[in-house]
This record gives C-alpha cells, sequence and structure tokens, in this order.
C-alpha cells in the first residue's frame, strides 16, 4: 500500500480483463464505488526528507524508496548502485553506459539542428529507465517528460521523482497518451521494449500524433546496429514504417537512428493507395486523448502551420503561440490579450507567494498545478528564476489549453480529477490548485480530491488552492481531516498577494507528518494555501 497507485493497482479489474497481448494491464483501470478505498497511504519505515535539487539528481535515500531490484538488474549497465543508505544514480543507461552526457553529445553531433536548449525544448523520454537522460538534459534547457509503465521495473518512475525529474506512469498499450498533437520536440526510445511494427504501427503512429511538425524521434536499439537476421529484419521493418510515415532518416550512427517528421501534409498526399498506416479520418480530433483508443493512422498536420511554427526558447515561453487561436474558450476578449492578462495576473501571484509565504525554494522541486489554464503559475515561476519543475494539468471538464502550453516550451497531461492520477504516492513538494474544486463540484467528491492530494504529496509538503469563498469550510474541514496543518485568512480583493502585504499567509510549519494548508478567503474568493 505504500506505493499504492489506485488506477494502475486495481487487481480486481485486471483479473477480469479479456486480453491482457497488448498491455491493458498496465492501462488505467480505476476502482468504483465501495471498492474505492478512502484512506491516508503511509509513508515506508524511516522515511526521510528527501535530499534536495540538484544533489538529488544523483543521489537519493535507500527508505525513500526501499527496493533493490533495479540493482540487481540494471546495475551492470550504469543506470543505478547502491552504496550505504543511499542509491546513486552513476548517469548511465543500457545504451549510454559511458554517461548520458556523452550520448547526449553524440546526439547533438550527428543532428546539430536538434539545439539544445532553443529549438529543442520539450521532449519525451519512453520507456525512461531512472530517467537520467531526462535529467541530463536539464542543464541543456530541455525539459523531458521521462514515462515507463508500472511493470516488471516498476520502481523506475519512483526514482525518477525521487530524483526531481520530469516524470510520470504511462504505457503505450491500447489508449492514447494522454498529451495533445505536436506536444514534443523530440521523442526518445533507448532499449525501450517496444515492438514498434506491430498492428500496422499503431504505436509509431501515436508517437507520430504526439510529435510536433519537424520534430525527431530517437531511437537507440540493437536493430540499428546489429547484423545478423533477426536485428536486420527488425531495422528493415521500422525504416519501412518510417518511410510511411513520411519520416527522413537524418542520421545513423552506431547505435542511434534519428528521424525528423515532415512539416507539412505534401509527403502524405504523395503515397501510394493503401499505404498504411492510412491518414486519419477528417473528423478525428487528435487533441482527445482521455480513455481515446489509439488508432493505426496518421493524424494530418494542421494546413494553416498550428502548432509548427514555434519561435525558440525562450521566446516561445511568453509569446502567445498560434495554437491559441484554436483554444474553444468563452473568452470576450482577444485571446492573446487573454493570455497575457494571465500571465501578468500570475507573476503578480507567484512574486507574493514567494515573497510572503514562507516557502523556501530550496526545499520545493517537485510541483503539479492542478487546473493549469495556459501554464501561467508554472511560467511565472520560471520568470521568478525559481528551480522547480511543474506537472501542468488540465481536467478534461474544463476548456484544454494542453497544445498551448506545450508550445510555451512547458508539459502537462489531461486528467479528470474524479479519479486518480498516474504517479506514485510522495510525488509532490507544492500541489496548486486554482478552482479545481469549483469546477469539479457537481463531479467529483471534494473528499476523493483531498485524499488523492494527500496520496501523491510529500510529507511536509505544501498546498495552495484558489477557490470560491464557500467552499473553505468545507476544505478546511477535510485539510484538518488528513492531518494537514491549515490557516485561514480573510481577505478584501482577489488581488490578495498583490497588495504587497508579505504576512498575508505566511507559514513554516514543515512537520514531517504534516502537510501545510493555508485558506485566505475575501468577498469574492478564498486562497487555500
Amino acid at each position: 500500500m505504500k506505493e499504492y497507485i489506485p488506477c494502475l493497482d486495481n487487481k480486481d479489474a485486471i483479473g477480469r480483463l479479456a486480453s491482457t497481448e497488448h498491455g491493458e494491464k498496465w492501462e488505467r483501470h480505476c476502482p468504483a464505488g465501495k471498492s474505492r478505498l478512502c484512506c491516508i497511504i503511509p509513508p515506508p519505515l524511516g522515511y526521510k526528507r528527501p535530499i534536495r535539487w540538484p544533489k538529488s539528481r544523483d543521489e537519493v535515500w535507500y527508505s525513500n524508496v526501499p527496493h533493490t531490484r533495479l540493482v540487481a538488474d540494471k546495475g551492470g549497465q550504469n543506470w543505478i548502485q547502491s552504496q550505504k543508505d543511499k542509491f546513486v544514480f552513476p548517469g548511465g543507461g543500457t545504451q549510454f553506459a559511458h554517461g548520458a552526457d556523452q550520448y547526449l553529445d553524440q546526439m547533438a553531433e550527428m543532428v546539430p539542428e536538434l539545439a539544445f536548449g532553443e529549438r529543442t525544448r520539450v521532449a519525451l523520454d519512453i520507456g525512461c529507465g531512472v530517467a537520467s537522460w531526462g535529467a541530463y538534459l536539464l542543464s541543456r534547457n530541455v525539459l523531458t517528460l521521462s514515462i515507463a509503465p508500472k511493470d516488471v521495473h516498476e520502481n523506475q518512475i519512483q526514482f525518477a521523482l525521487e530524483r526531481g525529474v520530469p516524470a510520470m506512469v504511462a504505457v503505450l498499450a491500447t489508449r492514447r497518451l494522454l498529451y495533445p498533437s505536436q506536444a514534443f520536440d523530440l521523442i526518445h526510445c533507448s532499449r525501450c521494449r517496444i515492438n514498434w511494427t506491430r498492428d500496422d504501427g499503431i504505436l509509431l503512429a501515436e508517437v507520430n500524433r504526439i510529435m510536433r511538425g519537424g520534430g525527431y524521434f530517437a531511437w537507440a536499439a540493437q536493430p540499428v546496429y546489429k547484423h545478423e537476421p533477426s536485428s536486420l529484419q527488425a531495422w528493415n521493418d521500422m525504416a519501412d514504417l518510417a518511410k510511411n510515415l513520411c519520416w527522413k532518416l537524418v542520421a545513423k550512427k552506431g547505435y542511434i537512428a534519428i528521424w525528423q517528421k515532415p512539416v507539412d501534409n505534401s509527403c502524405y498526399l504523395k503515397r501510394a493507395p493503401g499505404t498504411l498506416p492510412p491518414l486519419c479520418d477528417s473528423n478525428d480530433d487528435p487533441d482527445s486523448v482521455w480513455y481515446v483508443a489509439m488508432k493505426a493512422c496518421i493524424s494530418p498536420l494542421p494546413g494553416n502551420g498550428l502548432g509548427r511554427n514555434i519561435t525558440k526558447w525562450p521566446s516561445r515561453l511568453s509569446l502567445p503561440p498560434e495554437r491559441l487561436k484554436a483554444v474553444n474558450s468563452d473568452a470576450l476578449q482577444a485571446k492573446p490579450e487573454v493570455f497575457r492578462a494571465e500571465q501578468r495576473y500570475w507573476t503578480a501571484i507567484v512574486e507574493g507567494y514567494l515573497r510572503g509565504l514562507g516557502l523556501k525554494k530550496e526545499d520545493i522541486r517537485n510541483v503539479m498545478d492542478m487546473r493549469a489554464g495556459y501554464g501561467g503559475f508554472a511560467a511565472a515561476l520560471i520568470s521568478q528564476k525559481v528551480d522547480w519543475w511543474v506537472m501542468n494539468v488540465v481536467p478534461k471538464s474544463g476548456v484544454n489549453t494542453l497544445p498551448v502550453i506545450y508550445d510555451r516550451g512547458l508539459i502537462g497531461v489531461a486528467h479528470d480529477w474524479c479519479e486518480a492520477f498516474d504517479t506514485y504516492p510522495r510525488t509532490y513538494d507544492l500541489i496548486h490548485a486554482a478552482g479545481v474544486f469549483m469546477l469539479e463540484k457537481n463531479r467529483c467528491n471534494a473528499a476523493h480530491i483531498i485524499l488523492e492530494m494527500d496520496r501523491i504529496l510529500r510529507p511536509g509538503g505544501w498546498v495552495l488552492i484558489r477557490e470560491s469563498r464557500y467552499m473553505a469550510a468545507e476544505l478546511e474541514f477535510l485539510a484538518k481531516s488528513v492531518k494537514w496543518h491549515t490557516r485561514i485568512l480573510e481577505t478584501e480583493s482577489e488581488n490578495l498577494v498583490e497588495s504587497g502585504n508579505a504576512f498575508i499567509c505566511l507559514t513554516n510549519s514543515y512537520e514531517q507528518d504534516l502537510r501545510t494548508v493555508i485558506l485566505c478567503g475575501g468577498r469574492s474568493s478564498v486562497l487555500v494555501l
């Protein structure tokens, strides 16, 4: 139970599956009704406050993730080693035993156009191991989301998160990944044990959906460099499928092959009739992902270039992206103006958080924004030069702003807060939620949301929630029921933090068995922290 993920550990539902041939047992199967546990998940015996970033990139406490299977299975590949009361991460991987930095240098030499930290800002590492590839890309200004299933190496994502590296549990099986179309500038798979060519290339077609036009797919695997018949056949099958997807092989050296996705639809329209995978139906929405089945088809690129014409980092963080035009919202103002206004608002709010709440920057690394909007909270943290990473969550019951979040150079995921999130207990140091309870009040049980927040929050962590005034009493009661330290502060307006009062929400409670929650209410709003 100490590592319980409700929608991935539902053994009853998994046992009733008609088939597990395509990885169905690693997908979401959420408990409902009486089978849904309403309890607090305890930390393991001897749990310590995590080692802080950036030191945590290279070492974590053994007692926080007390599992040695990865050491036994992968220690010889320089993934992870055990030293006294810690696990240490030398920076290696199955295909880069000499270190991730050397491996990244090789990729940059093979394809200079990757331009890490400029053209390439957002990456995805599939089957990531302990996420060393993504961990070392951070120093190159590349934000990598590392994903892997909760499978036989079930704690790899837990190790990644304990290190302070962006990661979540996810699997390529039968459903679309919970990311929008044209999300990632670079997608990487190093010995990720995925049969890319099965079922008419359905899995690589899914990679194609989430890869930006002009983006790159890097594959490090035995078929790239081995020459026995089975490897040659696997390489030929992969090369043929990539060609059918209109990917161009731009580099192949040693054990790495790198393809580039086209920037428009001209190649798709020139393919021979009957070529597989076909183009998707015109009524298919490539950004619809919640419990949507994967499709062995190619999502055409927008004819107007939306999602493709991205400014280099860091300019893309602050410029309204073109896909903002496609966001289906009820905004009365021009959307670029709403975008800029949101950014000004969150910049002021975040400045107040950092000034007035007693948040110690060095004590926080992993952050979640439960209702991210355009990603203004995360962007404001970057502008304040705070070395935290943010998982931007876009609730399925609201406006789908995920494409905009990725176009800004941030990461995020679609989710329904009536269900559990796909991460381990004790993932986040800080959880931010603006309007989540009001949004979901007619759909979800607030107690279930609070319990889920408690599950994924680290001991001693912080919760910051902005809500309507009438929710405050209920939320305070629920917060106290899970042993959170709470404080209510009345305010006069929505501009409470912009007022400059440094003590409006001050707290310094960091006891290991407590979380910190402060409620700040006013005439029109309540801030729950």
